[in-house]
């Protein structure tokens, strides 16, 4: 498997950073190809402006959307971002590892997403009619690959649960699992998070590393999150309302775009 690796933490000598060193090592000695964009090591440029779109005429006001897809279908996008995305089409498996500040990703990653996955790329792709809104969700360009993230996080882990103070762990990573990489297509496998990563000695850190070889040693068995595929029949068109009578009536929010296997499993 060819295995991309997309590291956002500023401290190589970190928890996280560390975790980073275990699953290259891990993914390598199981026989993977692994690649690494490392975020900061590399000066990212997080924002998106003028200077992503060379070929803009400069009297035009800067629409990102647009304008991502003129240099997109221009092939005018910038060498950092297309070899970002060279890197995407190459690999079977996305990992998008960070430390969880603020409740998401921090800032130089989600500029990665913004910049990386442009129109045509990442969205915008598909027909758009009252019958069919896009491939999407399940569809896409990243159709067929897989895609997971390793976290960590400072807090305890009963404060990331179904009753925690935080709010449950997969709900604050919705939008990354399901908005940012089922929307292009791939399947999306459960988080690796490791919590209270400030309190940690060697000894816990030496647990979390066996836990996270282990979920790299079933990569290829581990089942993906039954998100439902925006054109397999859960959806109204063109609205994008889940149909009557898919799910329980309590069920609300994020939950309502999970399979009910999924929620059964759960």
């Amino acid at each position: 498997m060819k295995v991309l690796l997309v590291f956002a933490h500023p401290e190589p000598r970190s928890f996280n950073g560390a975790l980073r060193d275990v699953a290259v090592a891990e993914l390598s000695a199981r026989g993977h190809e692994v690649q690494v964009s490392d975020l900061y090591a590399a000066g990212w440029k997080p924002a998106v402006d003028r200077a992503d779109f060379p070929g803009l005429d400069g009297d035009r006001p800067l629409q990102p959307s647009r304008a991502s897809k003129q240099a997109f279908l221009a092939g005018e996008l910038t060498p950092d971002v297309t070899a970002e995305q060279e890197k995407l089409r190459w690999a079977d498996l996305l990992i998008l590892q960070f430390p969880l500040w603020w409740f998401t990703m921090p800032a130089i990653l989600k500029g990665w997403v913004d910049r990386v996955f442009s129109y045509g790329f990442a969205y915008g792709v598909g027909e758009h009619s009252d019958k069919r809104w896009g491939d999407r969700y399940g569809e896409g360009t990243l159709a067929g690959k897989r895609a997971m993230l390793i976290v960590t996080a400072g807090g305890w882990p009963e404060h990331y649960s179904a009753r925690g103070i935080n709010g449950p762990i997969d709900d604050l990573l919705f939008p990354i699992n399901h908005g940012i990489l089922h929307y292009p297509g791939y399947e999306v496998l459960p988080p690796f998070v490791a919590y209270k990563v400030d309190l940690l000695g060697e000894a816990a850190f030496g647990a979390a590393a066996s836990a996270l070889r282990q979920r790299l040693a079933a990569l290829e068995t581990t089942p993906p999150i039954a998100y439902r595929q925006q054109n397999g029949g859960d959806y109204l068109v063109p609205t994008m309302e889940l149909k009557p009578g898919l799910a329980p009536p309590t069920a609300n929010g994020f939950a309502l775009h999970v399979g009910a296997a999924a929620r059964e499993l759960g």
